[in-house]
């Protein structure tokens, strides 16, 4: 009676649909799929008239939604759950903390290669029979699915080369000449290697001399055999056929005839199969050798290890070159023999390069790497590899912490005080260092946070006890920090010693490198070749369209770009304004550095590393590797180079336009500028045989902040910022919550910003809520935004009930009808 009794229930399952909307979905389950579902699958609906997409099982029930009727779920995708219990709870927090849909966590956690696509489709009805209705094109459409059965949307266009067919297949199906379908597809597909190998009829020796006999006739298929033995030795040993060989053995081979290859395949000599294989063979594997740690990282390691006993966090200050990289090693070698899972976070692309390759030495096929440079189907096998145990650990970016953990006994954040550890758009806008944190707890594992140069919040904490605090503050190997001097940019001006951009000291420094063959590395944080363009004439600037901001001139593409929003120009040969020639570029980028470099030293072999010249999947490995062999004597970069680089020959780091930096209009410029500046200058005299030395031009030597950072004293820096946080209230001591109002109209913009900040005003008081205020760059993609600043003292006020608060004024303001088609963004703990 009980098991009819549960077969008569019906199955509700509430989803996540990877749309923004606050709330789950409840969905029918099909009687025939209901002994099969679970909680984490992926299943595929249909969600408004059309829309087909693929959402998770976030609960099982059987209580039907009350306002609505559950459509049937179309179709379930996994047997076992893809997306673990642990990452739907972690979801929830995340969408809870941010203030945003957990639909949007959902689709940002989900590697594109998990997500169904659909695709509409055409086909004929089969009870049409009134062709003499058609029109020419129509007709042409039906005959072209009659040979192909349907056509996509594309296929139609292509065939009638128009790129609008909707009044053609509007009218077809008014005719009820064609049915429109939708048509799913998986976007993830395994890498398949195809093989061949001998049949097992061929596999005795016997067998095989008789063969090679019989193929006397036909010498270019004896030379494949041939060739097949020399790799596969079958008369040693038999059972290495079963693995088979490659094909594209063969198909690279000029001498062997595929055709010849293909008879002996249909002969039944040879059988062709396929085998599915891995997309990280071609990163290099090998043994690495025994580390020895020195005595300043053993007593790293050990007090790391003593702290994690009753420590959730342990902050790892350790000075540039310092060999945190060996550390973090030890402790991941011994959490993997525990068995727990690792993820080791890097803020970047840029540093996963030559890291990678360092811990693949290492630890082998056990680890997995995740970043968005990977392609979906990439991604998909690391996120498979991890729910199939294959990958115990992961080296990661932002969104690994997204990943099907089911064990994370530790997670390692390195260069934590970068801000690429924060997602601005879309949402959800979270920090993956702070996320990881969180995740780390609920997996009951350990998190450690590394850098030179951290953060004032993670300081902070750890000076407060909150988090656990070790430091290195000695370089690896006796390694010297490097020698600084400060170049007055001013007194070079005026008496006439500055070329162009480049300082005589700095000038002076590059001959000598170029000489000895020694590396340099140049970095101005701004790409492009100059940041506007000017009229001498009537002082015209190059402006983007759609944003208040200049267009940035690009000489190798000869084109204005704005850096915000992608819009792009020709370049003007003549100014718009007034018609005058006399247009100039003003500034500099790392575009222009490289450029006046290869007039200056044309010997000089020099390469660029921004965004421009790292689009591409291998770019980064490509330009590093160079560097490390020594093929490059010149590196100019952003703060790309900055980044945990290691690179034995350099020995002069020259930094341009540090004021820029120093003076950026943002509470938090002199930590950034220090942490900036000393990580850049880190990558200078990494061995104790050749000292580095950092060049700063500044306009102004005698900022304290220099002093602070040519002494590497950071406590100082540390000191009197934290003074200045305290008195303006700034984290940590509040936290920030950035909402943006936007609109396409600045007065309407303005307006609901008004009104939002008095609704918020009158709760949370004058003190808590600054603004409206325009941002600096005050219109972007044509909306105009207005800035409302929150500040939410730690420990007076319920940050929860706040931002629930807050939330609540929000949906006011946008359900506001005299406040149309405006757009509101909340940022929590925004950077």
């Amino acid at each position: 009676m009980t098991s009819l009794f549960e077969e008569e229930i019906t199955l509700f399952a509430d989803l996540i649909l990877p749309v923004p909307i606050p709330n789950l979905f409840t969905y029918r389950v099909p009687r025939e799929m209901a002994s099969l579902i679970k909680v984490g699958a992926r299943v595929i609906v249909q969600f408004g008239q059309k829309r087909v997409i693929t959402a998770v099982v976030a609960q099982l029930h059987s209580n039907p939604p009350v306002k609505y009727q559950a459509k049937y779920i179309l179709e379930l995708l996994d047997e076992q759950p893809i997306v673990t219990q642990q990452q739907l709870e972690l979801f929830a927090w995340v969408a809870e903390y941010y203030l945003c849909n957990i639909g949007e966590v959902m689709n940002v956690a989900l590697p594109a290669g998990l997500k169904i696509t659909s695709q509409s489709r055409i086909q004929l009805n089969p009870e049409f029979e009134h062709e003499d209705l058609l029109t020419d094109q129509e007709q042409l459409v039906v005959e072209e699915i009659k040979k192909h059965q349907t056509l996509s949307y594309e296929e139609v266009e292509r065939l009638l080369q128009k790129s609008n067919i909707t009044s053609i297949i509007k009218s077809l199906v008014g005719k009820r000449a064609v049915i429109l379908y939708e048509e799913v597809k998986e976007r993830y597909k395994p890498k398949v290697a195809k093989k061949i190998r001998l049949t097992a009829a061929y596999t005795t020796n016997e067998a095989l001399s008789k063969l090679a006999a019989d193929l006397d006739k036909t010498p270019k298929q004896q030379e494949i055999l041939l060739k097949y033995l020399s790799f596969i030795p079958v008369y040693n040993n038999p059972e290495l056929n079963y693995k088979g060989l490659d094909k594209s053995i063969f198909s690279q081979d000029d001498t062997i005839s595929d055709a010849s290859l293909n008879t002996l395949i249909k002969k039944g000599i040879f059988e062709q199969f396929e085998v599915f294989v891995s997309r990280f063979d071609d990163i290099p594997a090998g043994n690495m050798g025994t580390i020895t740690l020195t005595d300043t990282q053993q007593e790293a390691f050990r007090q790391i290890h003593e702290l994690f006993a009753e420590k959730e966090v342990v902050l790892l200050h350790g000075i540039t070159g310092s060999g945190k990289t060996e550390v973090y090693i030890e402790l991941i070698k011994q959490a993997l023999e525990s068995g727990s899972q690792v993820l080791f976070l890097l803020p970047e692309i840029a540093l996963t390069t030559q890291i990678v390759v360092r811990l693949r030495k290492v630890f082998g096929d056990v680890m997995g790497i995740y970043h968005s440079k990977f392609s979906d189907n990439e991604r998909v096998e690391v996120w498979k590899g991890i729910l199939d145990g294959k990958f115990q650990f992961v080296v990661g970016v932002r969104s690994a912490i997204f990943l099907p953990f089911d064990n994370l006994g530790l997670v390692i954040v390195d260069e934590e005080h970068e801000t690429s550890y924060k997602q601005h758009d879309p949402a959800p806008r979270y920090n993956a260092r702070d996320v990881a944190v969180i995740m780390s707890y609920m997996h009951k594992g350990k998190t450690l946070l590394g850098s030179a140069t951290p953060s004032l919040e993670s300081y902070f904490h750890a000076q407060s006890g909150r988090y656990g605090f070790v430091q290195m503050k000695q370089r690896y190997g006796n390694a010297a920090l490097p020698r600084f001097e400060l170049i007055d940019t001013k007194k070079e001006k005026r008496q006439k010693q500055m070329k162009n951009e480049f300082s005589s000291v700095l000038l002076s420094h590059l001959e000598y490198n170029l000489k000895n063959k020694e590396q340099t590395i140049l970095f101005q944080n701004r790409r492009g070749y100059s940041p506007y363009l000017q009229c001498e004439e009537c002082n015209w600037i190059s402006e983007c369209a759609n944003c208040d901001v200049s267009l940035t001139y690009h000489m190798k593409a000869r084109e204005l770009r704005c850096h915000y929003c992608g819009h792009k120009e020709e370049v003007p040969r003549t100014c718009p304004h007034c018609g005058s020639p006399k247009v100039k570029t003003m500034g500099y980028g790392t575009e222009k550095i490289e450029e006046e470099i290869n007039v200056m030293y044309p010997e000089a072999r020099v390469q660029r590393m921004d965004l421009d010249t790292t689009r591409a999947k291998n770019a980064y490995q490509q330009i590093i590797s160079d560097f490390e062999e020594g093929g490059i004597d010149i590196l100019v970069g952003t703060q790309m180079v900055s980044k945990g680089l290691d690179f034995d020959n350099v020995s002069v780091v020259g930094i341009f336009d540090a004021d820029r930096i120093i003076h950026f209009p943002e509470f938090r410029a002199s930590e950034r500028a220090f942490q900036m500046l000393t990580q850049v200058s880190g990558r200078a005299g990494r061995r104790a045989d050749k000292p580095g030395k950092v060049l700063i031009q500044t306009a102004n030597p005698s900022q304290p902040l220099l002093e602070k950072i040519i002494n590497n004293d950071y406590e100082g820096m540390y000191e009197a910022e934290i003074a200045e946080r305290e008195k303006f209230s700034y984290p940590p001591f509040t936290r920030l919550i950035k909402v943006t109002v936007k609109h396409i109209d600045e007065g309407t913009a303005l307006r609901a910003a008004k009104v939002l900040a008095e609704k918020l005003t009158s709760h949370l008081g004058a003190s808590r809520v600054l603004g409206p205020q325009p941002p600096l760059v005050e219109r972007v993609r044509n909306q105009f935004l207005f800035d409302i600043l929150i500040k939410l003292e730690r420990e007076k006020i319920n940050f929860k009930a706040a931002k629930s608060f807050i939330q609540e004024k929000v949906i006011d303001t946008l359900t506001d009808k005299t406040l149309k088609s405006i757009q509101v963004v909340i940022d929590v703990d925004c950077l």
